[in-house]
């Protein structure tokens, strides 16, 4: 217990210190809500183009599309806020050789590479993301219950987005010119703007079993519309875990080939 608090408070410094820096720049945080706002519009946009002409994606109306695309959003600002600030640098840090000086801390290593710091230009993509979600859900009349059910979900893709993500960081151990592998990862996220279904069979494969686009999108989608909870909880929360254990386990085995700048 003394351990989680001890964590919990160096988290809370973290992030201080982190807001208070990038906050000396706030002109930065218009700049980012305009480009949030440009980028929201525009996949609308898209989205209303394959509406407007009586087409639909298979189960899903207009409504239920732009829940999809809501968790889309929510997603991608979390990843803004926490994700790409740190998880792309670990790969700076290997080449630096400044991975060293968090190695020789008194803390979990894969802690401080991923909570080190915190973007508030991501907070604008979360908020915008929650006003779409709650917008097409009052349209749709759903039951309040399924909002709980379904932000469980949504931590549940956030955990298995940053377990993959840096696992592809980690890497840059062995490979130290991993970036591209990043920009394929975030290039393919983008398939989860829409709902699963509008994708061939052969995608959907790929998208649910290779690269788990659909449960960060579509499932929680699904659970707000209260499709499948159950079964779609459960997976949800396997994936996660097993996700988050294999980066943990995957950590350790690359610190073994990590060859020390000072040495």
């Amino acid at each position: 217990m003394k351990k989680i608090v001890v964590y919990l408070q160096v988290l809370k410094l973290f992030w201080s210190t982190a807001i208070a820096a990038e906050l000396e720049y706030r002109l930065n945080f218009l700049i980012a809500v305009f480009s949030s706002l440009i980028s929201l519009t525009g996949s609308i946009f898209t989205l209303f183009l394959f509406y407007r002409t009586n087409y639909t994606f298979p189960g899903w109306s207009w409504n239920e599309s732009l829940v999809v695309l809501g968790m889309f959003t929510l997603l991608q600002g979390v990843s803004a806020a926490l994700l790409v600030p740190n998880l792309n640098r670990i790969v700076e840090q290997v080449q630096q050789g400044t991975l060293d000086f968090i190695l020789l801390k008194p803390i979990s290593s894969q802690y401080w590479l991923s909570l080190r710091s915190l973007s508030p230009w991501g907070f604008s993509d979360v908020l915008f993301g929650l006003i779409i979600i709650i917008y097409a859900s009052f349209q749709l009349e759903l039951n309040i219950p399924n909002y709980f059910l379904s932000f469980i979900t949504v931590g549940c893709a956030i955990i298995s987005l940053y377990s993959i993500w840096f696992m592809l960081g980690a890497t840059s151990i062995w490979f130290v010119k991993i970036y591209n592998v990043t920009e394929v990862l975030k290039g393919l996220l983008e398939a989860g703007r829409y709902p699963i279904s509008a994708y061939p069979a052969a995608y959907r494969i790929f998208f649910t079993l290779v690269v788990p686009v659909t449960f960060l999108t579509t499932v929680p989608a699904e659970i707000l519309l209260g499709r499948n909870q159950g079964i779609w909880l459960l997976f949800s929360g396997l994936l996660a875990i097993v996700l988050l254990i294999i980066s943990h386990c995957f950590w350790q085995f690359a610190l073994r080939y990590y060859t020390s700048a000072s040495s």
